[in-house]
This record gives structure tokens, sequence and C-alpha cells, in this order.
């Protein structure tokens, strides 16, 4: 095997990641957290709020003063945050078997509530945060991802030339959906660097052919599983498959006893910490409980967060409060309908058009591509590798059929983040820089937008799929309600639109305009695709469609299209066949496409008028359900 040990051979790639650390740092030090990332977003308030703790107060619980401090930080309170009413644990003696007990009350001090989320990343990161701030939680990001690209960059340049190992390390990174991830202040980036460490430190000894390599030495193995079992306490799903090629590839050798004790590292340190959590909350599951995300309310005369006023302690929003357990993974599993959810969800995990392996992840996907066609396709541990990416997924589609994108409509797939790395250890040595750039390119049609605005994307995710290649893709119709539109404001989605039957609309672009008493307003020459959702299947949709100018409207919902002259101010009744639905966690869901060729602007034709929009024609329809045979 052809190796690059050489120093010098590494001075290139080593000054340009030391030029790209400093420019993201000094990024990281000075920019304003709060304006620059747009205020609170999806699970940041917990995260932030526990690692200001941690920091300043030297604990893991909810209090006012931690109330106080957040939102002199944001000028807001902390939108969505995940809190839970703590417990105090005791063993009691007694009968029945097996006569030792674990008695749960509830925490006698009032003042004080849990957080709702793991907490070892802010733990990791309060360091950061008692020196810099806010800001220290970038900075942070810029030394995991700088650690991440480190891993990398030397595992591939053990197989192949600086340039070619460098320029696949800097795609990996930066031409996936992995960016904006850094500017989020939560532990993605922490769970992605965790298993690329892991990955490397278990995978480099079976590339590097220096024997004396202090990476060739069997506690790399057992500090592997240690850091997996860091990720699965984290994020227990996918990361808990990740273990698995370890121990696997252990026995394959028949270093059964070694294998044994790295699973077993790696199960300890989950379960330590998982008891630490009870140790601190009274529950093994941090999101087990009683738990309640708040969020402020017009009401002036309900308190918006816990302690916000005198009165306003837990007792005042236990009605609103959540129980979580397994039963609802349970009923999802079992129900009739899962291999329906199955089939369609593999299909837009892969090339969805909000969550697709291929647009968000597409260095990987390329990964997998030059792993197949090379001879290391044989390699035992890259079979293993690959098989476990494989099995994460799909336990991902499986237990998570509506929300396996990471809930709250991300950027891209958010679960898969920490799964991503493990596809860097597939790619084969790399004969010339080539299949880096493609790496570049393949990934830049699609995730550019991210890499040059990734505190505009992260906070308004929605946009990321209204122009460009994604557009072309498949909308993930399974997961209707959890799409990045859901966060949009004004509301574009969940637009009731109808009575006898109701239809739910979700509008994916800005092209249409939610309905009026008159109808619903398309743009003039722009394509607008909405999500129609209803409890019954429909067999077509009956429309309505007219317009102050000669236009031809083309309206198809599904697969089946129908195009309609009309001309000005004559109201034309058409029926669009509905074809098959996509069944989701609440009913049917279609993917209604309508296009006007022509536009006009109201302001030009009506001089009172301040309407400025680009309309091309007026619909309304309603739907005919589908009669069982």
């Amino acid at each position: 095997m052809t190796t690059f040990d050489g120093r010098a051979s590494h001075r290139g790639p080593a000054l340009a990641g030391i030029v790209i650390v400093i420019v993201m740092g000094a990024v990281a030090r000075t920019v304003d957290v709060p304006r620059a990332g747009y205020g609170v977003k999806s699970d940041e308030a917990t995260y932030v709020g526990m690692a200001l703790s941690v920091a300043f107060d030297r604990n893991l619980s909810y209090e006012r003063r931690d109330l106080e401090r957040f939102a002199g930080l944001y000028h807001q309170g902390p939108e969505g945050i995940f809190l839970k009413r703590g417990k105090t644990l005791r063993l009691s003696a007694r009968a029945p078997f097996p006569f030792v007990h674990l008695v749960r009350r509830d925490d006698p001090d009032t003042t004080r509530l849990y957080y709702g989320k793991a907490f070892i990343y802010p733990v990791f990161a309060a360091p950061f945060v008692w020196l810099l701030g806010l800001n220290g939680m970038l900075v942070f990001h810029v030394l995991l991802f700088a650690v991440a690209a480190w891993c990398a960059y030397f595992f591939l340049a053990a197989q192949s030339p600086p340039l070619s190992a460098a320029l696949f390390t800097t795609a990996f990174l930066g031409a996936a959906t992995v960016p904006v991830y850094g500017v989020f202040l939560m532990p993605e980036v922490f769970n992605f660097t965790l298993v690329f460490v892991a990955y490397f430190l278990w995978l480099y000894k079976e590339v590097q052919a220096n024997p004396r390599s202090l990476f060739d030495r069997p506690w790399t193995d057992l500090a592997a599983g240690v850091l997996l079992g860091m990720a699965t306490y984290s994020k227990p799903i996918p990361n808990v498959f990740l273990v698995a090629p370890l121990v696997l590839f252990l026995f394959w050798r028949r270093r059964w006893s070694w294998g044994v004790a790295v699973g077993g590292a790696a199960a300890t340190v989950a379960a330590l910490l998982f008891g630490l959590n009870a140790a601190v909350t009274g529950e093994f599951n941090y999101q087990g409980g009683d738990r309640r995300t708040f969020y402020s309310t017009p009401s002036a005369e309900q308190p918006d967060f816990p302690f916000d006023s005198p009165g306003a302690t837990w007792d005042r929003f236990a009605d609103d409060s959540v129980m979580t357990d397994g039963t609802a993974a349970l009923e999802v599993l079992t129900n009739p309908r899962a291999p329906h959810w199955l089939r369609h969800n593999v299909g837009y995990f892969l090339v969805g058009r909000h969550f697709g392996l291929v647009p968000y992840y597409f260095p990987g996907v390329l990964a997998i591509a030059l792993w197949l066609v090379s001879p290391s396709r044989r390699d035992v541990w890259r079979i293993l590798v690959f098989a476990t990416f494989v099995v994460a997924s799909i336990g991902l589609l499986v237990v998570l059929p509506f929300t396996w994108s990471g809930g709250g409509g991300p950027p891209g797939n958010r679960y898969l983040i920490s799964a991503y790395p493990v596809l860097l250890f597939l790619v084969p040595p790399l004969g010339s820089a080539l299949q880096g750039l493609a790496a570049w390119v393949g990934g830049a049609i699609f995730t550019a937008k991210i890499l040059v605005t990734p505190f505009e994307s992260a906070k308004f995710t929605w946009l990321i799929t209204e122009r460009g290649p994604l557009r072309r893709l498949p909308i993930e119709r399974t997961m209707a309600g959890d799409l990045p539109v859901n966060l949009a404001q004004p509301l574009r989605a969940r637009v009731l639109y109808g009575r006898d039957p109701f239809m739910l609309l979700y509008f994916l672009d800005q092209n249409a305009w939610p309905p009026e008493p008159p109808g619903m307003w398309v743009s003039g020459g722009s394509r607008a695709d909405i999500i129609v959702r209803t409890v019954d299947p429909i067999d077509h949709l009956v429309v309505e469609a007219e317009s102050p100018i000669p236009t031809v409207l083309t309206v198809s919902i599904n697969a089946s299209e129908v195009r309609v002259p009309l001309e000005p101010h004559r109201v034309v009744t058409f029926d669009v066949p509905a074809g098959l639905s996509v069944h989701g966690r609440d009913g049917h869901a279609y993917v209604l496409r309508v296009q006007s060729s022509e536009g006009f602007v109201p302001a030009t034709l009506d001089q009172s008028s301040q309407d400025y929009r680009n309309l091309g024609a007026l619909m309304r329809f309603r739907p005919v359900p589908r009669v069982p045979p």
C-alpha cells in the first residue's frame, strides 16, 4: 500500500487549515450571537440555559436567576425550553421481590426545576462560555470542526496524496449541511466530532503503515468505545448503532474478550451518564418524567415561563405537563401502516427535498460510490461501517417515521449528522484531486446557500428549498407536519381551507398566497407547490379559476396535470384527478402544483390599489372524497 507520511508533504494543507481555523475563530469570537442568530431557534434555549448554569452557577438546575440571565442576553424569554420537575431518589427494602425498590418523590425545593435534555454537551461547552460568553459556544464549535478535519485529513492522507486528502476533507465538511449546524448552539457538532474521533481511533491503524504510531495500539479501540458511549447518551438514536462495527470487527479477528471490553466500555459510559442524570434530576431518562416545553403566551394573565413571576411555579403549569414514556414508539412499530411509511420514507431519506441524503450529504454519497467501485469494497471493516450506516438509517425511519429528520424543520437531516462521519471511512485511496472536486461541485449545487449564509439558513430553514435544484426533488409527504415551512411567519402551514370536508394547506414557496375570501391567488410565471392534507382520501379536485388577463393555468395534483386557458374575467370550472395519496401521521397528503403562464401587478391596473404582488390567477377548489369500492 502506498503511504504519504512525510512531514513536508502535509505543510500546505496544515497552513491552509490553520488559516481557516483562525478566520472561523475570529468570526465566532466577534459576532453578536443573539442578533446574528436571529434570536432563539430550535432547542437552543435548553442547551444555552444549561451551559450558562454550569458556567456561572456550577449546577444543572433551572432557577429564577437562570431566566433573568437568559432574558438579559437575548432580550426575550427562553422560547422552546424543555424543563422538568425534579425527583428525589431513595432505596427502599420491602416486599415484593426483589425486595429492594427505587422510590421517587417530588423535589421538595419548589424554587428549582431541571433541564429536559442531555447535559454532556453543555458541560463541555461551559468553560468556553465562562471565558467568552455565548461566543464561547461558537468558538467551541470551531475547535470541534478543527479536530474532525484533522482526523479526516490524516485518515485520507494515509492512503492518498495530501492535495487529494485535503480537497475531499474540506468537501466532506463544507459541501454538506454540516456548517449550518456550527451556528446552532446545540450538540450536533459535538456529537458529530465524538463519532469522527471514535472512528478515527478505531480505523486509522488499518490504513497507516507505521507500526510504532501512537494510534497503532489497543487503547484506541477502548477510547473509541468510550467516545461512542458518550455520543449514545447525548443522542441514543442513531448513535447506539455505531458501536456495533467495532465489536463485530474484533469478533471477526477472534479477539473475543477485547470485543466484549470495547462494547462494555461504551455501555458502561452511557449507563454512568444516565445514572448521573438520575443523581441530578431524579430521572435516568432526561426526556422522561414531568417534562414540558415552554413558550411565551399572548395572555397577560398567564405566565410565560416558570419563575417569571412570584406565582409562576411548576404547579401553575402542571395541567399542561407531558409524561414521556416508550409507548409512542411501540404504537408506531405495531401500526399496520408502518410498512407504508417505511416504503415512502426510504425514498425521501435518499432524495427528499428537505432532508434527503443526496442533496444535503452528497460527499458521503460519493464516498459510498467510490468505495463500491474500488477494490476496497472487500475490506471487512468497510463493509461493517457501511452496514452500520444502513442499519442506523433504517432504525431512524422505523422508530421515527414522522420526525426522522430531527423535528422542528431543520436544514437537512439533523439526526443523521452524527452518523454522517462514518461515511468518510469508506473512502478508498484517492488517485487524484478530481474526487475531491467532484464532492465539492456535487455538494455545492444543493448546499451553497447554507455555506454562504449559515446564520440565515439556520433560522429561516424554509427558504433553502424555495429556489434552485432542491425544488426538483420529491416532497416528504409523510412528514408534512414537520417540514420547515411549519416555522414560517406569517402563517404558511396548516392553513385551514374549506369546512366540509376541510383541508390543511402547506405553502412551500412564495408563489401562492393563503386563501382570502375571494380565493387563492397564484403568482404569474412561477410554479407554486402546495401540500394538501385531508382526513379521508380524495378522488379529484373541483377547481374554479379566473383572471383579469389572458393566461394559461396549469394545475396538477400528484401526477395528473390539467392545462386550462383563461380569458379575462371569465370563471372556468374543471376537475383535476387526485391520484394516490401518501398517508402521514394525521391523514392523506397530496402535492398540488399550480402555475400561471402570465402575470400582472394590481397596482398597475388600478391606481387606487397598493397591491404590488405579481399575480396570475385566482383559484377556488374543493375535494371530492373517494368512494370506497
